[in-house]
C-alpha cells in the first residue's frame, strides 16, 4: 500500500489487487480557492467526507471514479469502505454540520481518515465503528478541526500503529491553521524527517510497538 499526500485532507492511497492489479482512491480533492496548487488526481474510487470546496472537489479527479459522499458501507474492487457520520465541531454539529470518517481494508490492513473532524471525542458507537486501526490520518490544524492537543486525545483512543498528520498550515494556504511543530511535541517526537510517501504491508506492522508518526511532505 502507498499513501501520500497532496496537502490539507486530500490522500492518494495506492493498494495492490494481486499482481499486476492496483486500486486508486482518492480522499477529499481540494479546490483552488484554499490557495493550494490543486494537484492532477485520478482515482478507481473518490471519497468526500463533506460538502466544502476544500474537500469536494471532485472535477479535478479523472478516471470517472466511485463517488462515495456519506455513511455507508462500501465493498468495491476488494477495497472495503465504511463511512462512519461525525460532527464537525463541539456543538454536535450545530455549528459546522456533519461529516463522514471512512475507514478503507485493504492488503490485511485498515485505514482511517478523521476528515474534518470537530468533536471533543469519539463517542462510543463511533469507537465500535472504526475498530482497530493500523494507520491514523488525522487534523492537527485547529480553528476548522481538532487541534494538536485535541488529536492526541483521539490517537488515544483509536490507538493506531501508524499516525499521520493532515489539515495543517502549508505555504500559501489561506486557511489560519496552526503549524506541525506544536503536534509533534506533544507527540514526543523530537526529531522527524518528512516522507515523499509512505509504502507499507502489513508484515511491517507489529501489534507490540507503540503509535508511530510518520510525516508526509505535500505532493
Amino acid at each position: 500500500m502507498q499513501i501520500i499526500w497532496k496537502g490539507q485532507s486530500c490522500f492518494q492511497i495506492i493498494t495492490s489487487q494481486g499482481k499486476d492489479s492496483q486500486v486508486s482512491l482518492i480522499i477529499d480533492p481540494f479546490g483552488p480557492d484554499c490557495g493550494l496548487k490543486v494537484p492532477n488526481l485520478s482515482g478507481d474510487i473518490l471519497l468526500v467526507t463533506h460538502n466544502h470546496p476544500s474537500h469536494n472537489n471532485i472535477k479535478a479527479v479523472s478516471g470517472q471514479p466511485f463517488l462515495i459522499d456519506g455513511p455507508g458501507e462500501y465493498d468495491i474492487k476488494g477495497v472495503y469502505i465504511q463511512g462512519i457520520p461525525a460532527f464537525h465541531d463541539k456543538n454536535f454539529g450545530k455549528e459546522k454540520g456533519g461529516m463522514t470518517i471512512y475507514t478503507i481494508e485493504s492488503e490485511s490492513m485498515r485505514v482511517c481518515h478523521m476528515g474534518d473532524f470537530g468533536q471533543k471525542e469519539l463517542f462510543p458507537e463511533q469507537l465500535e465503528d472504526i475498530g482497530e486501526i493500523d494507520i491514523l490520518l488525522i487534523p492537527i490544524g485547529g480553528n476548522e478541526t481538532i487541534d494538536s492537543e485535541e488529536a492526541q486525545k483521539i490517537i488515544s483512543q483509536i490507538e493506531p500503529k501508524i499516525v499521520i498528520p493532515m489539515h495543517y498550515l502549508l505555504p500559501k494556504l489561506k486557511a489560519k491553521l496552526n503549524g506541525l511543530d506544536k503536534f509533534l511535541k506533544i507527540m514526543g517526537e523530537k526529531n522527524h524527517e518528512s516522507l515523499p510517501k509512505l509504502v507499507v504491508k502489513s508484515k511491517d506492522l507489529t501489534s507490540d510497538e507503540e503509535t508511530k508518526t510518520i510525516v508526509l511532505r505535500a505532493q
